[in-house]
């Protein structure tokens, strides 16, 4: 067990009552006072790190359940590792961090209990309603970028992001590409309201529309230098291999396709891109690694050239790109 000190002031009249401080009031019940006129020392309780950990192993893996209590206690309660190992966690509202440990162990992701999640070394709101930004979309971001730096798109390419949930594709293009006029659709209007928070969090500037990826227009009069998209792409029979805190908690509108028609997504995205998209330019997406080889084999059946795909950081096909050439 780990007691602390804490060193609380009362007037003389409530003396008596001292033991009766309630939660409500930020304090536990607790301790043996240790008298002066008007200031009491008492002892109370409090959850360490090691307890936290605990806890959470009883859900996750202990590797897991270690990452997890840190990303808590650093993202919502601004404590660092070393903070912790100075007993940092008596800092924090006890009522809280209990009320966050019961929601984490009862399955909810850790992004959602904290209210952000961190992608490219930027803070993103997110919420129930609103997929969670992974690491593999980032390297999608790194590709995408490397357009950048060959600087053959013009001096003020257009960039869509369509399907952008949270924004984090979008936002990081438009920060670390500031020449680009970049757009982000999507059919949500939770994730539309959450991408425009996060535009003005990390100054992206973004024109957002409310569109549907399934019943794009073809005709439009507007082309694009780059599309990307991070689509829903897992089949329903794939959920059985899935953890519960995403079955349970994220969208399934962001993550499910019927098991029939996986390519739905990818189909109506590169018909659109195939029209609206510049001669020379290009169409990424994040993929599903069980069906690379069929969407490669869409995308050069649209006329697309130079279809490539990339392994993620963990060695699955997950990013494929293509190009539009310039003459038909």
């Amino acid at each position: 067990m780990n007691w602390h000190f804490r060193l609380l002031c009362f007037p003389k009249r409530n003396v008596e009552r001292v033991n009766n401080v309630t939660e409500s009031q930020g304090k536990k019940k607790c301790g043996e006072k240790i008298g002066f006129s008007s200031r009491y020392l008492y002892f109370c309780r409090t959850m360490t790190y090691q307890e936290l950990k605990g806890k959470l192993a009883e859900r996750y893996d202990a590797v897991e359940a270690a990452a997890v209590a840190r990303y808590l206690l650093e993202m919502k309660y601004g404590l660092t590792m070393a903070d912790v190992a100075c007993g940092g966690t008596e800092t924090t509202d006890e009522a809280l961090l209990r009320n966050d440990l019961a929601r984490l162990t009862a399955g909810e992701p850790v992004q959602y209990v904290v209210g952000e999640a961190e992608f490219r070394g930027r803070r993103y709101r997110v919420q129930p309603g609103v997929l969670i930004p992974r690491p593999e979309t980032a390297e999608l971001v790194d590709w995408c970028l490397e357009l950048r730096a060959d600087n053959d798109l013009g001096p003020h390419p257009a960039l869509l992001d369509i399907g952008t949930g949270s924004g984090c594709i979008a936002c990081s293009l438009a920060v670390e590409w500031p020449e680009a006029v970049v757009s982000a659709w999507d059919i949500s209007e939770t994730a539309l309201a959450v991408a425009r928070e996060n535009a003005g969090r990390v100054g992206a500037k973004l024109r957002l529309e409310q569109r549907d990826a399934l019943q794009l227009d073809p005709s439009e009069p507007v082309g694009w230098d780059v599309i990307v998209s991070n689509p829903p792409y897992v089949c329903r029979r794939e959920a059985a291999d899935m953890e519960a805190h995403v079955l349970n908690y994220e969208p399934e509108e962001a993550l499910f396709v019927p098991d029939d028609d996986a390519l739905c997504f990818y189909r109506a995205i590169a018909g659109y891109a195939r029209h609206r998209l510049n001669p020379g330019g290009w169409l990424y997406f994040e993929i599903n690694p069980l069906y690379a080889d069929e969407l490669r084999g869409l995308l050069e059946l649209m006329g697309f050239e130079r279809v490539l795909s990339r392994d993620d950081q963990f060695g699955k096909t997950r990013m494929m790109r293509a190009w539009k050439k310039t003459s038909r």
